[in-house]
């Protein structure tokens, strides 16, 4: 069973959008706390009762307590709420908003640096916030083997979106580094799929078919985001090219194929000049040609309108057959 398959297979989360208070309208009440712990603490001072200072204590610690339930978004950007690990649902509302305090506040990353094993803790999407926004993956050349076998360099550029913020944070490890490994696989599976230009008759091939390859690529990489809540929105290709090993030899070829072109080109059109003029010769009765003198004529004719160097003429002063 294919990774594709193993992905969809599983139970996929689904997004809830939900909304939370206002922050304006919250903001005066935790001020409130904060100016009544603060009156607690200085009437305890001046009386000594001990009731004062514990409700002092108590306001002032639900204010520092509520500070961490406000945030904002922009537009085009959303919070995942998470509630000791149990998903609430998310919000893509922008604004200044004020939540349960004791919603998550993202998670970390351990990632590795440097050889000697040492890693570097890495805070990934603080207060699980996602970018709505379209991005752009500027996909690094990759050098692989085409239907035909031959070694090409190809690179694309793919332009993404979250779609579904409960997958991207919760079915995938890190949905940024999920589309970025799919795409340089999605693109190293299209280049073995496609000849680079020299494909049979009506087939598509990477360079004559770039709105096909491109809608390909495009198709397979939605299915293969799809997991983690991503929506491609363009995918096409930015570099193809022979592998500098085989390019000088591409190359060459490329340039005798086009001479072959160009000679059929010529050919043809000269064996047309020429039946051209012999009918026009026949018909107006301007000379009389056996077979061998047509020989020869037509030859001539081919001579000089194939020739890549300009024909000098020999003029025969003799008569026709002398």
């Amino acid at each position: 069973m294919s990774m594709i398959s193993v992905a969809a297979s599983r139970a996929a989360s689904r997004e809830r959008e939900i909304s939370v208070g206002n922050g304006w309208l919250a903001l005066p009440i935790v001020l409130a706390l904060l100016a009544g712990g603060v009156a607690g603490m200085v009437y305890a001072a001046i009386t000594g009762e001990g009731s004062a200072a514990a409700i002092g204590i108590a306001l002032l610690t639900l204010f520092f307590i509520s500070l961490s339930g406000f945030f904002s978004l922009q537009p085009n950007e959303a919070r995942v709420i998470v509630l000791f690990g149990d998903y609430k649902g998310t919000v893509r509302k922008g604004g200044f908003h004020f939540g349960n305090p004791f919603y998550s506040n993202g998670s970390s990353t351990q990632m590795p640096l440097g050889k000697d094993g040492a890693s570097v803790t890495i805070k990934k999407n603080p207060r699980n916030k996602i970018s709505l926004r379209s991005r752009n993956l500027n996909g690094e050349r990759l050098k692989v083997n085409d239907k035909q076998g031959n070694p090409i360099e190809i690179a694309a550029v793919v332009v993404w979106c979250v779609r579904d913020t409960a997958q991207a944070m919760f079915d995938v490890d890190d949905y940024e580094e999920y589309v970025r490994i799919q795409s340089e696989s999605a693109v190293r599976h299209l280049g073995s799929q496609y000849a680079y230009d020299h494909g049979e008759a009506h087939e598509i091939t990477l360079r004559s078919g770039v709105d096909e390859v491109s809608l390909a690529l495009q198709a397979e990489l939605q299915v293969r985001l799809a997991p983690a809540g991503v929506v491609v929105e363009e995918a096409r290709l930015t570099h193809l090219a022979y592998a500098p090993e085989v390019a000088q030899a591409m190359l060459r070829r490329q340039q005798a194929e086009a001479v072959l072109a160009a000679r059929q080109k010529i050919v043809q059109g000269a064996v047309s000049m020429v039946e051209t003029a012999l009918a026009a010769l026949a018909e107006r009765n301007v000379v009389e040609l056996d077979a061998e003198r047509k020989a020869a004529m037509v030859s001539n004719l081919m001579v000089v309108l194939c020739g890549e160097a300009e024909a000098k003429p020999v003029i025969n002063t003799g008569t026709l057959y002398g």
